[in-house]
């Protein structure tokens, strides 16, 4: 590690970059842990807080920082998930993960170079909607010791470390939730095979053909809204092919003046509904065999600030004043 500045010396801390070289591996730590950017980047300024409290011979001690951050991050989202249980115990509604748009995509279309990259989550097989929700019925300790060895590669003694269990426990931790996700895992059609489905979708969605949709539609769909309390949505499930399709029918009666959109969401094809520029409503799919298996539709304000127009990413983790 680069010999730390003293502090009040009026230099540049020298090790500052090596630190924040770690950040985009953090938040997208962070991000498949708890299933929320926001919370994500909550965990991560926390993490770097925790760093910037030690002294600086107690920084210079530490052999490997990135190690050290992970440890103190993966800790922090394991607390978190405890606490974030009895938080959606309480949600008004189902609570579905944060959707993510594409890099590119990120605060109503801007492009990709004006997007702190540190800020960005990498989005892969490991993000997607459909990979989120499974990983939302593990326990905390599941999920941590999951992610980190079979995403990030970690090896169990270091997850044991944060979790707090043996590394024997924790390879019986990540091999229950290997089976959670064997057990609900399809191998999805190819991506362009997706997105053309998504977009004959919202055709006739659009063009309210009931029996387009149906056939579009596994008969054992399932729709799921997220409003938290701050947006309509549907109060229930809505489940089956035709009581969907009539549903979306219905809805769509009652979307005058809303811009359906094609976008990625979470790494694959989905959709957004913007209204007077504003994205309101962010669906993302799960599709087997040529159907639509599950839809989610977020509508929760708070967690589509990456696509609203003129969102901010904290760029740079806040240090004590010397």
């Amino acid at each position: 590690m680069t010999t730390q500045s003293e502090p009040g010396d009026g230099r540049p801390d020298p090790s500052l970059s090596a630190i924040m070289s770690e950040r985009r591996q953090l938040i997208n730590l962070a991000y498949r842990l708890l299933g929320s950017l926001v919370e994500a980047e909550d965990a991560v300024q926390e993490t770097y807080a925790r760093w910037y409290a030690l002294s600086p011979q107690q920084r210079q001690a530490i052999e490997s920082p990135g190690a050290w951050l992970t440890k103190v991050a993966g800790r922090i989202c394991l607390n978190l998930l405890g606490s974030a249980r009895a938080r959606r115990e309480n949600y008004v509604g189902d609570w579905i993960p944060e959707p993510l748009p594409e890099p590119a995509e990120w605060s109503g279309g801007r492009a990709a170079g004006t997007v702190d990259p540190a800020d960005r989550v990498t989005l892969d097989e490991s993000v997607t909607m459909a990979f989120l929700v499974v990983l939302e019925s593990m326990t905390p300790a599941e999920r941590v010791a999951f992610i980190l060895h079979d995403v990030f590669r970690y090896p169990f003694a270091e997850i044991a470390e944060i979790v707090g269990r043996t590394p024997a426990a924790c390879r019986q931790l990540a091999s229950s939730a290997r089976r959670r996700i064997r057990a609900t895992r399809t191998p999805p059609p190819p991506a362009a095979r997706q997105a053309a489905i998504v977009r004959n979708f919202k055709q006739a969605w659009e063009a309210k053909d009931i029996n387009a949709l149906i056939g579009l539609l596994d008969p054992d769909v399932t729709a799921t809204g997220d409003g938290g309390g701050l947006a309509t949505t549907v109060r229930r499930r809505l489940e089956g092919a035709e009581q969907l399709a009539r549903g979306l029918v219905d809805l769509a009666g009652r979307l005058a003046g809303l811009t359906v959109l094609e976008r990625t969401v979470n790494g694959r094809p989905g959709l957004v509904a913007q209204q007077d520029g504003v994205v309101v409503t962010v669906y993302a799919f799960d599709i087997t065999d040529e159907r639509i298996t599950r839809i989610w539709a977020v509508r929760n304000p708070e967690k589509l600030r990456p696509w609203t127009v003129g969102h901010s990413t904290r760029t740079e983790p806040a240090r004590p004043r010397s």
